[in-house]
């Protein structure tokens, strides 16, 4: 099947896009050649939360210049974890950004992939989103391990606070999480990958922090929007938005028996 790739010039490679579905992108990616993977599906239960009036994400709107994707439904957690599984070096980590309803899913399915679950960090966004039990102002980032990996840095904590993006492309992620996840499980000159990219923010983070990025989006727009955004290593502005400030350290002292333990890994 004919799919559309975007590159930039042949002397400097950085990163390569494509117009597919994530599965099938994936399973064309050679075995182990994968440094990390950082991806953010369109999750089924945001069509729950659309049914009860809990998001209005999901529709063409004046606070986003895009239509909604498609959902990439559970039933196929299994498929896309087994070739993250696959495409992945040995000793390498994997980030699943979702909803706690998700989290359930796709945890167990995860590891039947072969995936150690460490726990699940926390996107603190500052403000409160829709709602109406609690209204929601964080999203979680599932932290999976393929083998024996070290964290480069344990005094990180395990919530991110960074401003959530207002009036940019659907569920667009800030570039700086992505910055702290790349920082953490990858060096300088690997591969980092994203099936579901959208925008493109993974892919900045990437490129900034001197990493080759692979990345794969189901909507033309969103690969176009993406190729524009890393051809120039720009990041949208974000009105309204406050300068985010770097995660905040915990001091060693405070470390859990479990960040402990990553330390003694190796």
């Amino acid at each position: 099947m004919m799919h559309s790739s975007i590159s930039p010039n042949e002397a400097v490679v950085s990163f390569e896009l494509s117009t597919r579905d994530a599965v099938d992108w994936l399973r064309d990616l050679s075995a182990e050649s994968v440094d990390l993977v950082i991806t953010d599906p369109a999750y089924e239960s945001l069509e729950k939360h659309r049914a009860v009036g809990t998001t209005t994400r999901l529709k063409h709107s004046k606070a986003s210049s895009n239509d909604w994707f498609k959902i990439f439904p559970n039933e196929r957690f299994g498929e896309l974890f087994a070739e993250v599984y696959r495409v992945l070096k040995p000793d390498t980590h994997f980030y699943l950004l979702c909803d706690a309803e998700t989290m359930f899913v796709a945890k167990p399915e995860a590891e039947k992939a072969g995936f150690k679950f460490w726990k699940p960090l926390v996107w603190d966004k500052r403000t409160i989103g829709m709602g109406y039990h609690y209204r929601a102002r964080y999203e979680l980032i599932l932290f999976f391990e393929k083998g024996k990996r070290r964290l480069s840095d344990l005094g990180v904590a395990d919530i991110i606070e960074v401003p959530r993006i207002r009036g940019g492309y659907p569920a667009e992620k800030p570039v700086e999480i992505a910055e702290v996840l790349i920082r953490q499980s990858s060096e300088p000159g690997g591969v980092v990958a994203d099936p579901f990219m959208g925008s493109g923010s993974v892919g900045i983070a990437a490129t900034k922090l001197g990493r080759r990025f692979l990345g794969n989006d189901l909507n033309p727009e969103a690969v176009q929007i993406a190729s524009r955004r890393l051809s120039v290593g720009q990041v949208p502005p974000q009105p309204g938005a406050a300068e985010a400030d770097p995660p905040k350290a915990a001091h060693p002292a405070d470390a859990e028996p479990m960040q402990a333990d990553l330390l003694e890994r190796a």
